[in-house]
């Protein structure tokens, strides 16, 4: 038996043009200009409301159709026997790849494998067969001793050294950011003498890293993550110059490391633009093409301690953008991260995002899924473009060293901070579940407790040669198989002599209010808030009743009262029943307009300390002012800064000086 169909499609959906389309928006739009769809990215790149596709591009070089991403699982329990029984309970349930994060990382987050010796890696890796099994290294100044246990472990176990995949993780740069690197001259000697140990015994390891996310989590953009990450690859090219090794090899000794956001569409361009920029880096250099090595991470500053759910609707955009993107392999930190150490749940959870991604939405089956796109390729071409030209300046300042110790690309990333903030505390850059849409009754999560990261004093320190054709580090190794530990080889961290950038969190701002008012609560058992005096019948304030408590929610402040008053009276004796000082009105302008300067006199003649009122009136702004309101909350104001004024005013927070009246910004005036 068979069945047949026909699909029949209205052609005047098939003859519409551009046109067509523009025509309709400006339909739509009643008049206004189409100009006000348009909006720009952090990095300046315009976003058009409209796209069509683009038929000129072709598929971008990458990981091929029908090879999946290798999933990528942080393993970072503080002791390597539980950090064991992580990694075999991960590769059970369907990871493909481990990155191995010791208590010496910059990228910890507060925990981190205690791995000292080489028993402590012969316990984390029992059971685990290497040469199945993508391996990443994150240690920090320990990147190389923990290279040398590695390999001590390795040869213990007979492993061939051509059969393991293997990315180190030293990434000299990011240390120095963070004030905690050595001399990048001293590292530059020790990674060529590395270099020169792992050649001798064929071992193809990439040794050292081009990585993104310290500069991310401290605060760059997407261009300027790339013009970073391609400087410092650029830099690690100009090293090998003296590691006596074939320069057509010195590719495949690089990795590289990106940052997968809730940005959908930037965290595909980035992708995308990464391996058109690393193409053109080679062919000005001179060397042979190679395949971009490419990992990427989901994003620590995206997320959240507040609300930690959403961040498993985070991760889930940043994994499936860096997949689709054409990422070698991805790693979703879990959903719990920010609030401590991930407990089996959170990190089951962060595997099976790649897994549903992989084998049910088959991602991996499709070369360059975005090719074709025009707000794909659009953004792609914007971000090569941007990030050549940053690159080009970074390197005419004497490259990203130079930069570095001139502040220059601080100076970048900290403007860009600024901005972002500025855009978040306007919730012009909302943040769901923490600006918007807060949850003040939400239960705790599990996290695991944090052991104890320290390690005993110092040893007898061995002494090591000076690097030169791999004699540092066959000395590390051979110091390593006798019991050496990683601490006593490495070296002390100098001061930092460049300015340091800081790792943060995009929510922190208000998550510390949240933090300020649940103190409070617990100290006093009174919960912090805000009378929200009702006017009129229900139906004109509850749209607006709803906006303003999820207002005040963002800062920890509950919307007390909040419902319909039969009169002043009622409405006075609700506000002293609230013992709350601050108020705000709530209600339509034409109710403000007949009753809110009558109610702002009376709740000033009850005790109430400073009124807001939930609108922004134009014409009858000073009649309100003079009546005893305080300040005007609207969609675009700097509400960060305004709960801040509301929390000194309570008492939740001290208060450095007198309390501002109102906001200094442009809006507020």
């Amino acid at each position: 038996m068979t069945h047949s169909t026909s699909l029949s499609v209205p052609d005047t959906f098939l003859d519409a043009t551009e046109a067509d389309w523009h025509k309709a928006v400006e339909a739509a739009l009643k008049g206004a200009s189409p100009d006000r769809l348009k909006s720009v990215t952090e990095d300046g790149i315009g976003i058009e409301p409209l796209y069509t596709g683009r038929r000129d591009t072709t598929p971008r070089q990458g990981r091929e159709a029908g090879v999946p991403w290798s999933v990528i699982q942080r393993v970072d329990l503080v002791d390597p026997a539980d950090a064991n029984r992580q990694i075999l309970a991960e590769l059970e349930g369907g990871a493909s790849g481990l990155e191995l994060v010791s208590h010496g990382s910059a990228l910890a987050y507060g925990a981190g494998i205690r791995i000292e010796t080489l028993g402590d890696m012969e316990t984390l890796l029992e059971g685990v067969h290497t040469d199945l099994v993508g391996l990443r290294l994150s240690a920090g100044h320990n990147s190389l001793g923990m290279l040398a246990v590695l390999n001590a472990y390795l040869d213990k176990k007979a492993a061939d050294p051509q059969g393991l995949n293997l990315s180190a993780g030293f990434d000299p740069f990011s240390l120095m950011v963070l004030g905690k690197g050595t001399p990048l001259d001293v590292q530059r000697a020790r990674v060529n003498d590395a270099l020169a140990a792992l050649e001798r015994i064929g071992s193809i390891a990439r040794l050292i890293e081009a990585d993104g996310r310290v500069w991310h989590d401290a605060g760059a953009s997407p261009v300027q993550e790339l013009a970073i990450v391609m400087s410092a690859a650029i830099a690690y090219l100009r090293g090998f110059e003296d590691s006596g090794t074939l320069p057509e090899n010195w590719a495949d000794r690089i990795s590289f490391t990106l940052v997968a956001d809730q940005d959908q569409i930037s965290t595909i361009a980035k992708a995308r633009a990464a391996r058109r920029l690393w193409a053109g880096v080679l062919d000005a250099c001179g060397l042979p093409q190679a395949p971009m090595q490419l990992h990427m991470q989901t994003s620590s500053r995206m997320l959240s301690r507040r609300d930690p759910w959403v961040n498993l609707l985070r991760n889930t955009v940043a994994s499936f953008a860096a997949g689709v993107g054409g990422a070698d392999s991805v790693a979703v930190l879990p959903h719990t991260q920010a609030l401590g150490l991930p407990d089996a749940f959170a990190r089951r959870l962060a595997r099976n995002t790649q897994s549903i991604l992989l084998e049910e939405s088959n991602l991996y089956r499709v070369a360059d899924p975005a090719a074709g796109s025009g707000a794909m390729e659009a953004r792609t071409e914007a971000f090569a473009g941007a990030a050549w030209e940053l690159l080009q300046d970074i390197e005419a300042a004497g490259g990203l060293e130079a930069a570095i110790e001139k502040g220059e690309i601080q100076s970048r990333i900290n403007a860009t901070v600024q901005e972002r903030r500025k855009a978040i505390a306007h919730r012009k850059r909302p943040l769901t579940g923490i600006s918007e849409f807060p949850n003040l009754e939400e239960k705790p999560v599990s996290v695991l407790p944090v052991p104890d990261t320290s390690t005993a004093p110092e040893r007898n320190k061995p002494e090591l040669p000076d690097p030169s054709d791999g004699a540092r580090f066959t000395a590390l190794y051979d110091a390593v198989t006798k019991g050496a530990r990683i601490t006593d080889l490495a070296d002390t961290p100098p001061q930092a002599t460049v300015p340091v950038l800081t790792l943060h969190h995009d929510a922190e701002e208000f998550e510390a209010l949240r933090d300020a008012a649940d103190a409070f609560l617990l100290n006093t058992g009174t919960k912090p808030g805000v009378f929200l005096a009702c006017l009129g019948p229900l139906a004109q304030f509850t749209a607006r009743a709803t906006w303003t408590a999820n207002t005040f929610a963002a800062g920890g402040l509950a919307g007390l009262g909040g419902g319909a008053a039969d009169s002043l009276e009622a409405l006075i004796e609700s506000f002293r029943a609230s013992g709350t000082s601050e108020v705000c009105l709530v209600s339509s302008d034409a109710i403000y307009e007949a009753q809110a300067e009558e109610a702002a006199r009376a709740l000033k003649q009850a005790g109430a300390c400073y009124i807001y009122m939930a609108g922004r009136p134009k014409d009858l702004k000073q009649r309100f002012e003079a009546a005893g309101i305080d300040e005007f909350i609207y969609a675009g104001a700097d509400i960060l800064d305004l709960l801040q004024r509301a929390h000194h005013r309570l008492g939740l927070i001290p208060s450095d000086g007198p309390v501002a009246q109102g906001s200094d910004s442009e809006e507020q005036k």
